[in-house]
């Protein structure tokens, strides 16, 4: 049995602090893990620009809201699903991503959680733990299950490294050149020819 693990943002759904940043204009707010390498680094710069614009949890889940999933990421992810088992692991927080979820059926979801004040401010975030994909995808493997990865940031990469097969998909040119024993994937027809592929080496092994 196969485990396609997947990320969420860049890969099935838009990224959402992007959206957030053009729908209030605040530009710092579009640094996301394809910049940053460090989650937590990341993670703490955005909480000081919303505490510095006065922004509330309400005001992002409203722009979340107004999102769909990328697209041919619904059919992807249909089709994936009748050939495997498929998870997705993200650093998203359960606070963002239930709109998301909707619109793509509800699949399997884990992330992190955020921390927040009765006035709405986003007081900190809770990880379920450090490089939580990496671990995931260690433990699916330790129950005999085959896995393959896909992602797009360098937050992806150790969950990429951990499992069977790993597929980068649209990423920026900073995670190809480091990453280089990645195969590159730029659409969703070319990520599900890749998924099969490695699921075929799998099956032949």
């Amino acid at each position: 049995m196969i485990i396609a693990c997947l990320d969420l943002e860049g890969v099935l759904v838009p990224e959402i602090w992007i959206n957030v940043a053009e729908r209030t204009g605040i530009d710092a707010l579009r640094r996301t893990t394809r910049d940053e390498p460090d989650y937590d680094v990341l993670m703490r710069q955005r909480l000081e620009i919303l505490d510095a614009h006065g922004l509330r949890i309400g005001e992002i889940q409203e722009v979340i809201a107004g999102l769909d999933p990328l697209d041919g990421a619904r059919e992807f992810l249909d089709g994936l699903r009748e050939r495997c088992q498929v998870v997705i692991l993200s650093d998203t927080f359960y606070q963002f991503a239930e709109p998301l979820m909707r619109k793509l059926a509800w699949p399997t979801l884990f992330c992190h959680d955020l921390e927040i004040d009765a006035g709405g401010r986003i007081t900190d975030y809770r990880l379920r733990m450090p490089d939580q994909k990496r671990h995931c995808v260690e433990r699916f493997r330790e129950l005999r299950f085959d896995t393959i990865a896909a992602g797009d940031s360098y937050n992806d990469t150790s969950m990429l490294a951990a499992a069977d097969a790993g597929i980068l998909f649209c990423p920026p040119s900073n995670v190809i050149a480091e990453f280089p024993q990645y195969p590159v994937t730029r659409s969703h027809p070319e990520l599900r020819a890749a998924f099969d592929a490695a699921a075929a080496r799998m099956e032949a092994a």
